[in-house]
């Protein structure tokens, strides 16, 4: 009979490499908050603003501390009550949406009630990632990989993708539909199945992809593609091929290269930004921290994905990788995409930076994903179990 550690063993049972990268990008969020506030009086006082974030992410520490009292067995059961709850919510706020945000954005992809606004969409993402691995690890459990058998195992992963795609596409979430797609194909690339079948996918995903783009730089091929687009996401792809037509991407673009190589000076702004506590966060720290700020930043991303990296090796758990492997699709696709399209290296799609953005629902979403990838080793039994033969 295994003999559990003492309580101060617990400490060892928490992976102080993620707390430790998430508490830098904590304070890098209160930093850029505060700049972006200081220069745009829609977003209150500096320290209102500041407060509201540390917040959001008080509730989010507490809701990582409750995950993690789930270990892989509870996960893999509750995974399609998650899913199930997050399809609920992104029905519901295609009645209930916020009709000034769909004013300003064509988006109904956001409650609100009071001052306070919420995007289901951000907690559907780790609900999915769950349900994804339960459906991979459960099909790969039963089935062996034959050439049938992994068709049939990438029709159930895009079957459980097909409604959220389809509520998204009607909320008008173009961008976090993306997000979806990287999640999907990072867990197809683990799952096991061939490459005979991987590698034509996602050459056609990519000739459909780079034909669309094409299609959009003719008059003729936004003609046709309006039957599948809205206008202001042609806009958002012009903006991207001329940017100079495009005011918050221009001015966000000048921030970070006004920033040069190190950096106006902590604490300096000169240059007007719109949405930058949350789509173009990354424009303060260009301007304030310039490129050598740029490359910390997302050296402390890099480290962040090792970590969780090297906890799904440990735990030699195959639904705890494809959780993973998930969860770190996510992260790297908000920062790819984010970094990207503040410095016209991709379509604005408003995706916010993970962690540093100013928001309750991105912030809730992603953390909800560390606490899982921190549940991995609080229940690794290397480290609860005091003798190795009992693992």
């Amino acid at each position: 009979m295994a003999k559990l550690q003492n309580k101060t063993d617990i400490y060892d049972r928490v992976a102080w490499g993620i707390v430790g990268a998430i508490a830098l990008l904590a304070i890098i969020s209160f930093y850029a908050i505060w700049i972006a506030a200081s220069n745009d009086s829609t977003l209150g006082t500096p320290f209102k603003a500041v407060v509201g974030q540390a917040v959001w992410y008080i509730l989010s520490i507490a809701i990582v501390i409750v995950i993690m009292q789930f270990d892989a067995d509870q996960l893999f059961k509750i995974a399609p009550y998650a899913y199930g709850l997050g399809i609920v919510l992104l029905i519901l706020v295609l009645i209930f949406y916020d009709r000034s945000s769909f004013v300003n954005n064509g988006a109904k992809s956001w409650f609100k009630l009071g001052s306070l606004t919420f995007q289901p969409s951000e907690v559907m993402k780790p609900a999915f990632i769950l349900m994804l691995a339960r459906v991979v690890k459960d099909h790969n459990e039963y089935y062996g990989h034959t050439w049938r058998n992994d068709w049939i195992l990438l029709g159930k992963i895009f079957g459980w993708l097909a409604p959220i795609a389809v509520l998204l596409k009607l909320q008008n979430d173009f961008g976090t539909m993306l997000v979806f797609f990287a999640i999907v194909g990072g867990v197809i690339l683990v799952s096991g199945i061939t490459w005979k079948i991987i590698l034509p996918t996602f050459i056609v995903i990519a000739v459909l992809g780079t034909t669309t783009i094409l299609l959009v730089t003719t008059n003729w091929g936004q003609a046709f593609l309006g039957h599948f687009f809205k206008a202001y996401q042609f806009e958002r792809i012009n903006s991207w091929l001329d940017p100079s037509g495009a005011y918050q991407l221009w001015q966000s673009m000048k921030a970070i290269g006004s920033g040069q190589i190190f950096g106006s000076g902590f604490g300096k702004s000169s240059v007007y930004v719109p949405v930058r506590s949350s789509d173009m966060v990354f424009s303060v720290l260009g301007e304030s921290f310039g490129f050598v700020g740029g490359v910390v930043l997302i050296m402390i991303y890099l480290y962040l994905i090792i970590q969780m990296v090297m906890i799904s090796f440990d735990t030699r758990n195959a639904f705890y990788s494809y959780i993973s492997t998930g969860i770190i699709m996510m992260i790297l696709f908000h920062v790819f995409e984010n970094v990207g399209m503040s410095i016209d290296l991709l379509p604005l799609t408003g995706i916010p930076l993970p962690f540093v953005s100013q928001g309750g629902s991105a912030l809730i979403g992603n953390m909800i994903g560390i606490g899982l990838i921190l549940s991995m080793k609080f229940h690794n039994k290397d480290y609860i179990f005091s003798t190795a033969g009992d693992f």
